[in-house]
């Protein structure tokens, strides 16, 4: 399987201006640029982008691993926080802080912690990240 998204940019880094697509249709043309990445200005910027797309697979992920231990969430509700931060070449993503707020009928908090911290372990995108990745995940009632 595979899928796509895609970028086209138009002028230098500061001035320039870029619009993001995928391959579904759920982003056309939407904009970025330099100062919606670092300025937080209107727009979207890969950070976000990877958060959502890793929040989204952290969540898939857990949805089968509960299935498996026979249990349903009733809701999940995943943030993914990247950090991206200035190293001595440049710039890269350091962390993704996954946190997870859920209710899941019949699980235990144990039960819950292993299967967690088994879905962000397993889940695609956390293992295409060369980042510390860290969840804070609460089951509540």
């Amino acid at each position: 399987m595979k899928n796509h998204g895609s970028a086209v940019w138009s002028g230098g880094i500061k001035d320039g201006k870029g619009a993001i697509s995928t391959q579904s249709g759920a982003l056309k043309d939407y904009p970025y640029g330099f100062a919606s990445r670092f300025e937080g200005k209107p727009g979207t910027n890969p950070e976000e982008l990877i958060g959502a797309a890793h929040a989204g697979c952290f969540t898939m992920a857990l949805s089968l691993i509960l299935g498996e231990a026979n249990l349903t969430a009733e809701k999940m509700d995943t943030k993914a926080e990247v950090t991206l931060e200035k190293v001595p070449d440049g710039f890269s993503i350091t962390a993704v802080h996954l946190t997870l707020r859920a209710k899941i009928p019949n699980a235990t908090e144990d039960q819950f912690q292993e299967l967690a911290g088994k879905a962000k372990a397993g889940c695609p995108v956390s293992k295409l990240l060369n980042a510390d990745i860290t969840l804070d995940a609460a089951l509540e009632s």
